[in-house]
């Protein structure tokens, strides 16, 4: 949600009125209202009435974890919930929010015809938005620009899902169309954009996410580590696809034997099973502490307290190109990084061009064990990181301009 809100925060700047077209009634799992405030007053939002599928299991079971990412989560199903999954799997295709784009396009079609816009975008995941983008282009042959956050047929979270081949097939079949068609692609990392122009045989832009300089409040300064003690503080989700256990035990590991000033901080949503395996042990229960989901600014009152930031990335096939958004938001604290993943992965490659920190992988034990006792050895500012304005909201927003300017008229 941030990446595209950011963009509309600072596109005008670089010549385009952006009009938001979104859903009016969404089923978000996660939200975060302090985020409105992002919202200039001269922004136009035009919101659409949504139906989804969740709606109706949520009235059946009168319950709010219905998603599929939280039911895979649970190492305990009920029938309904198999059955939710199948559906969403095999049936709501190529996600929940199908139901949208027939509407979404009759709509759009004619504020089109009245040659309101010059240019539409989609993005996705939902990759249902997509769909809306080619509708519209194959009618008005308005310029769409498709943006891919994620892998559409090679998305890992597909896998998960019981899906049958020929709906496998539909996928790779709708993807190949918006691909084909979309006037421009852009995604997020330089691994996402190989292995799209592979499937596309035609060029891909990379837009990556970023971090917006305002978002740091001004009284955020970060904090002068002392030596021997060491605060960890992870923001963001830990779910079934992202495993902070290694790190975990590796700090139990060093520091079991003496009574160390350490502590690790997850802020955000955590999954029952880690939670619980924490809880279970006596040492991780007395030094790691769930803070739970707070607002964007809120999160900045913990990173003032941290020592390192933590970042957990996936640990499945599109883990190489995975370049979570919180990654720039660390970045722009000046606070170092340890990261469990992929070392050469494009994650770890910015992690090392600006010096923000290390990466290890799970199985990289003893190395995370003695990185660790550094951290908690060392005093005052740990290092100082090389220039990141190339991943700053607003010149990010410009370079999307260029690609609007360079194929429309504006």
């Amino acid at each position: 949600m941030q990446r595209w809100l950011k963009f509309s925060k600072y596109l005008p700047e670089a010549g385009w009125e952006p009009i938001i077209f979104t859903p009016e009634n969404p089923d978000f799992d996660l939200q975060d209202i302090t985020l409105e405030k992002e919202i200039s007053k001269e922004l136009e939002v035009i919101k659409f009435p949504i139906w989804e599928p969740y709606q109706l299991l949520d009235m059946v079971r009168g319950k709010k974890d219905i998603h599929a990412g939280r039911i895979l989560e649970k190492r305990k199903t009920t029938l309904l919930d198999r059955a939710a999954i199948w559906l969403r799997a095999n049936l709501l295709v190529p996600d929940p929010r199908i139901f949208w784009v027939k509407p979404a396009v009759k709509f759009l079609t004619e504020l089109i015809e009245k040659g309101q816009f010059q240019a539409i975008i989609t993005t996705g995941p939902p990759h249902s938005m997509h769909l809306i983008g080619d509708a519209l282009k194959k009618k008005t042959g308005v310029f769409w620009l498709a943006d891919f956050r994620d892998p559409w047929s090679q998305w890992e979270f597909l896998d998960k899902l019981p899906m049958q081949k020929i709906v496998r097939k539909k996928h790779a079949d709708l993807e190949r169309s918006v691909l084909g068609n979309a006037d421009v692609i852009t995604t997020i990392s330089p691994t996402f954009q190989q292995d799209l122009e592979q499937l596309a045989n035609r060029s891909v832009d990379l837009l990556t996410n970023g971090y917006d300089s305002s978002d740091l409040p001004p009284s955020f300064v970060k904090k002068n580590k002392s030596s021997n003690e060491l605060h960890l503080v992870y923001s963001g989700i830990i779910d079934s696809i992202r495993n902070p256990m290694p790190l975990i035990k590796a700090m139990r590991e060093e520091f079991l034997s003496e009574k160390a000033n350490v502590r690790f901080t997850f802020v955000g949503r955590v999954s029952d099973h880690v939670q619980a395996e924490i809880s279970a042990d006596n040492w991780m229960s007395t030094h790691v502490k769930f803070a739970g989901y707070v607002s964007h600014q809120e999160v900045f009152d913990f990173y003032k307290k941290a020592d390192v930031l933590v970042l957990i990335l996936t640990n499945t096939k599109n883990a190489k190109g995975n370049i979570p958004g919180k990654l720039f938001e660390y970045l722009s604290t000046g606070i170092q990084i340890l990261a469990l993943g992929d070392p050469k992965g494009d994650c770890a490659k910015i992690i090392e061009d600006v010096n923000a920190g290390q990466v290890w992988t799970a199985s990289d034990y003893v190395k995370i064990q003695i990185h660790l006792r550094k951290l908690f050895e060392e005093e005052g500012s740990i290092q100082a990181l090389a220039s990141i304005d190339q991943y700053s909201r607003k010149n990010l927003s410009f370079q999307l301009a260029k690609l609007l300017d360079g194929n429309s008229i504006s």
